[in-house]
């Protein structure tokens, strides 16, 4: 990076507020033109030029294009957020835009909840049939529980459970499960499905997935069975696993790997289309975890993989200030 051309890619207000919200999270060409009310094309083009200089990098989902701080010198990336969060101290303006941005993100965070929520109590009762349309899912769990059949299960949460089916699989093999989920339909739905195990051993919590309402380190194992491609942001969830995990606990994602069926998004309001290796990689280090090879089954038109991870003695908090701003 060069530190004139950075400072040239800031010398615009609008480019100087989009550093600030990309610092907050991953997002969209055009959830940023929302935020901004600006048009995508004018947009993209601030975009382009805070990526020729490397504060910014693109990735690709279809027809979708999301936004990134860059990583690829982090030293500078945290200067220029430190400088960003100073002149929001120090200009009454600027604080003022971004204070309205930051207003302007939660509402379009809020209406993909709630059209998430819709969707998931319209489909309640039909969850594992909605399932079965997208992989096999006698082999995933035959190949999941071969992933985690190398320790004991301990104490293990479940997290956005659905209709309860990885508590159903795994209550024998664990000490005690808590199946989490933030749709009361979807509770009551695990609630009935799970009736016939012992309620010492199963307990159902509602909860938002990226604000979990556990203390630190209480669990030795994390699943998220296809939960994670509903995240607007997957890394404040990760973090959350990680924080409620104990050093050396584990966690196991399965989801599906990149495609562009772009009708899972329209249709069951799927966010992300799948995950690569790298990107999860990326993910679960920024997490405070070390990941194992990934599982890949190719049954089905979609790829299902599984991802590994063991936490590592010290992991981030989700409640980083660059995530407390953003809400």
């Amino acid at each position: 990076m060069v530190l004139e051309d950075i400072f040239k890619a800031l010398g615009d207000p609008t480019r100087l507020r989009i550093a600030r919200l990309l610092g907050a999270m991953e997002l969209a060409v055009g959830e940023l033109a929302q935020v901004l009310g600006q048009s995508q094309p004018r947009v993209s083009r601030h975009v382009g030029i805070l990526c020729d200089v490397g504060l910014a990098e693109r990735r690709r989902e279809g027809s979708w294009v999301f936004l990134r701080q860059s990583e690829s010198d982090s030293a500078v990336i945290a200067a220029v957020q430190d400088l960003l969060a100073l002149a929001e101290t120090a200009e009454p303006d600027f604080a003022a835009l971004c204070e309205a941005d930051r207003k302007k993100l939660a509402a379009i965070r809020d209406a993909r909840e709630a059209a998430a929520e819709t969707y998931f109590a319209r489909h309640a009762g039909e969850w594992d049939e909605l399932r079965a349309l997208h992989s096999a899912d006698a082999e995933v769990e035959r190949r999941l529980a071969e992933a985690l059949a190398d320790a004991p299960l301990g104490a293990l949460l479940d997290i956005g459970t659905g209709t309860g089916r990885m508590a159903e699989l795994f209550a024998e093999q664990a000490d005690r499960v808590v199946a989490l989920d933030k749709n009361l339909e979807m509770l009551r739905v695990a609630r009935a499905k799970l009736q016939h195990l012992p309620a010492s051993r199963i307990e159902l919590v509602q909860g938002d997935f990226a604000d979990l309402p556990f203390a630190d380190a209480g669990f030795d194992t994390v699943i998220l069975h296809q939960v994670l491609h509903f995240a607007p942001d997957p890394a404040p969830v990760l973090a959350e696993a990680a924080r409620v995990l104990r050093g050396g606990g584990r966690i196991a994602i399965v989801d599906f790997a990149s495609h562009d069926r772009e009708e899972l998004r329209t249709r069951h309001q799927h966010v992300r289309l799948g995950f690569s290796d790298r990107q999860m990689a990326e993910l679960l280090k920024a997490a405070g975890f070390t990941a194992s090879p990934p599982t890949a089954l190719e049954g089905g038109s979609l790829v299902v993989k599984i991802w590994t991870a063991k936490r590592r003695a010290a992991a981030p908090s989700s409640k980083s200030p660059a995530l407390e701003t953003a809400k």
